[in-house]
């Protein structure tokens, strides 16, 4: 069994990322193909899957989840894209090091830096 970073969203839906590049690559590999997936626009973030259905609400708060364990997070505290596509949308080349993946069709959301704020209160609480 993979461990894999876990949050569950308001709708009680388990969110799944991964925790470094190889576990990235296993979560995308062990997804439906049309799993909703998730990155930062920037490399260094976990690959989160949703699912294969998820509300506005839902991919808010998965978002969240992707920016704030993202480097880009890390290094600059600011606001964070993060794109949204589907597994079926995924491609790796053999050439490709791990944790890398092509995507051919995406959505870009904007995480606010109040939100990841807030996410992390929150985590800090449950802790």
């Amino acid at each position: 069994m993979v461990n894999f970073r876990e949050f569950v969203v308001g709708s009680g839906k388990t969110v799944f990322g991964g925790r470094d590049a190889e576990n990235n690559d296993k979560l995308v590999l062990e997804a439906g193909p049309n799993d909703v997936m998730l990155h930062t626009s920037a490399p260094g973030s976990p690959f989160v899957n949703i699912g294969d259905s998820a509300s506005k609400v839902d991919l808010k708060e998965a978002a969240v989840f992707c920016a704030k364990f993202s480097q880009d997070w890390r290094d600059s505290k600011r606001d964070v894209s993060v794109n949204v596509f589907r597994r079926c949308d995924m491609e790796k080349d053999r050439k490709m090091k791990s944790g890398t993946w092509g995507v051919k069709k995406q959505e870009r959301v904007k995480v606010k830096k109040a939100d990841i704020l807030k996410f992390e209160e929150m985590l800090n609480e449950t802790n």
